[in-house]
């Protein structure tokens, strides 16, 4: 699943449960997308869960409306079509709500990364370190072959740590990712911040 933000994380805090993500800002000079508007307006910030400190983005607004969930999808499918992407890995959980979408409609694979002891068969794994303590992400030996060109997919990223898990779990394997693609992230993230030299896409900066 995305990472959550804490009160002392760089995106700051405070805000109350009507606080939505902060508004889509202009990539590169460009100007935004008319779809990250009412992106942006169905995701809430849910201050203090599931643990005082944490501010949780809340995206199930956002899955109960078909027409704007869409809108989400679409605009990672219109990034990444024709780039010659094998493969979408998502990681778990609500990288699972959008990378099978988003594979099936460019006509790639979609490769799930667990946590320990969710797949069966022969796995290969990538531990990383939390703030309090160690993670790990696990994935199917020979679900990616070399050179095959990956995408990663989660909701939310702010420290990296997950994502640059994925990244080295998907390398160790001979794939090239390409880049990492989440609906939101902090603001550092914007203008393709890199994380192990793969470039972050994100739709929308979270609140400050």
């Amino acid at each position: 699943m995305g990472e959550q933000e804490s009160n002392n994380s760089e995106s700051g805090g405070g805000g109350g449960v009507e606080d939505m993500v902060e508004g889509p800002a202009k990539e590169n000079g460009r100007a935004a997308d008319p779809r990250l508007q009412a992106i942006s307006d169905a995701i809430r910030v849910v201050p203090h869960f599931p643990k005082p400190g944490i501010m949780f983005n809340d995206i199930t607004p956002l899955l109960l409306r078909p027409s704007v969930f869409k809108d989400a999808v679409d605009m990672f499918v219109e990034r990444y079509r024709g780039m010659g992407i094998a493969a979408v890995a998502g990681i778990e959980a609500r990288g699972f709500i959008f990378g099978p979408a988003i594979a099936l409609a460019i006509g790639a694979k979609f490769i799930p990364l667990r946590k320990p002891k969710k797949l069966p068969g022969e796995v290969i794994s990538e531990t990383y370190i939390l703030e309090y303590g160690t993670d790990c992400l696990e994935m199917h030996v020979g679900a990616t072959e070399p050179g095959e060109r990956v995408v990663v997919v989660d909701d939310l990223v702010a420290t990296g740590g997950t994502l640059s898990a994925a990244i080295k779990l998907l390398e160790r394997a001979g794939a090239d990712v390409v880049e990492c693609a989440c609906l939101i992230g902090l603001p550092k993230y914007k203008n393709f911040y890199k994380l192990n030299g793969i470039p972050v896409y994100i739709l929308m900066e979270s609140r400050k």
